[in-house]
């Protein structure tokens, strides 16, 4: 169903939600008609979900994800190695961010314990892929994707809503300086180009995280793995290529890398209903408005890992990712039992739906080249 569509929540909630772009409105009403509680509603979901086992851990499923990506790894080096001085190394930079960005997805997935049983074999696979694999920090991505999981899209508590130089919402679209603006009038259609400077981002985020003066778990150890595995990476681009081209290198692959990541997690949330810092709205409901799915197979959730089960990875975030598609025709079908939008698109129209919003916010930035005098008499 498109976000377009009003779609009020279940008759009788304490509150209701009536979906409009790019927002959702709260509504108090009074108590009555369905008396269901919503805590027993998703109870019973989970319920069900858990009797089918599709809560149990799928760990051969990720041994053999992570045997492919080493394999996959090896062979770039390989290719690396055999290509020398040529600028065919840049297709072996392109794979390297695509093969960086699978191993990202298998710490977020160890990061929801979806991987093993053991809390602590979780994240230390997760800290290991995250830090040695990928070259971020697995404590930092931990506690900014937490805050996102309790509250998505809600103002003032997903960090994945507050302003960076993408703007989300209208009212903070508004408070932009005059260069800003000039971006964020136009920011739908820079999103993607921006993505490629997102790999960048992510490793500098990372590293102000644990070089910082914040909590950091395992601070030591976080430190020590980054900066062994920048350094590392950084000697063999610039030892066994030529300036220019270990350049070159670095950049198609942290580019690749950003748009990739940001092209699996934009689609989600992005252009979803967005909810009042104080709303009052239940765990069931909250997950699945906010949330976007994305058709398609096997094929797609390869590409995604898994994230094109959005709603279901909310709902229940340690379920392993070959379970997320049963897991779908049990919840599409609940929600349509109880009167709740489930939002699933394909993965381009997800794009423009994104790209739409973005732009749609940005008009609320004033326009660098107005004159003041000119705004004070226009006509609304």
């Amino acid at each position: 169903m498109s976000e377009a569509n009003a779609a009020p929540l279940a008759a009788g909630a304490a509150a209701s939600v009536t979906i409009t772009k790019p927002a959702v409105r709260i509504i108090r009403t009074r108590p009555g008609g369905d008396r269901q509680n919503p805590t027993t509603e998703y109870s019973a979901l989970l319920h069900t979900v858990r009797n089918l086992g599709l809560l149990r851990r799928a760990t051969w499923f990720y041994w053999m994800i992570f045997g492919i990506l080493l394999a996959a790894l090896g062979g770039i080096v390989t290719g690396f190695v055999l290509l020398g001085d040529s600028w065919f190394q840049l297709l072996m930079a392109a794979a390297l961010g695509i093969v960086l960005t699978q191993f990202a997805f298998l710490a977020h997935e160890a990061s929801h314990r979806t991987v093993f049983e053991s809390g602590k074999a979780n994240d230390r696979a997760g800290r290991i892929l995250a830090n040695a694999f990928v070259g971020i920090s697995y404590s930092w991505w931990m506690t900014k994707h937490s805050r996102h999981h309790s509250n998505p899209n809600v103002v003032g508590k997903d960090p994945d809503i507050d302003n960076d130089f993408i703007v989300f919402q209208p009212e903070e679209a508004a408070k932009v300086n005059r260069v800003h603006a000039f971006v964020t009038r136009r920011q739908g259609w820079l999103f993607f180009p921006m993505l490629t400077l997102e790999g960048l981002n992510l490793h500098m985020h990372g590293l102000r995280t644990v070089m910082g003066k914040g909590k950091v778990d395992k601070r030591g150890l976080e430190i020590s793995m980054i900066v062994t595995r920048l350094a590392a990476y950084l000697a063999v681009l610039f030892l066994f290529l030529p300036l220019g081209m270990a350049f070159a290198f670095l950049g198609v692959q942290l580019a690749v890398f950003g748009v990739y990541m940001g092209a699996s997690f934009a689609p989600n949330h992005k252009g979803m209903p967005i909810l009042p810092h104080d709303s009052k709205v239940d765990f069931l409901r909250r997950q699945v408005l906010t949330s976007r799915n994305i058709r398609g197979g096997w094929g797609m959730l390869t590409f995604m890992g898994g994230l094109n089960y959005q709603i279901e990875h909310h709902l229940f975030p340690n379920m392993p990712r070959p379970h997320l598609r049963k897991a779908q025709e049990l919840v599409k079908e609940y929600c349509q039992a109880h009167s709740i939008s489930y939002t699933e698109t394909g993965l381009f129209q997800s794009y423009g739906i994104v790209v739409e919003y973005l732009n749609r916010v940005g008009l609320s930035a004033r326009d660098p080249f107005d004159c003041p005098m000119t705004q004070r008499f226009r006509t609304h």
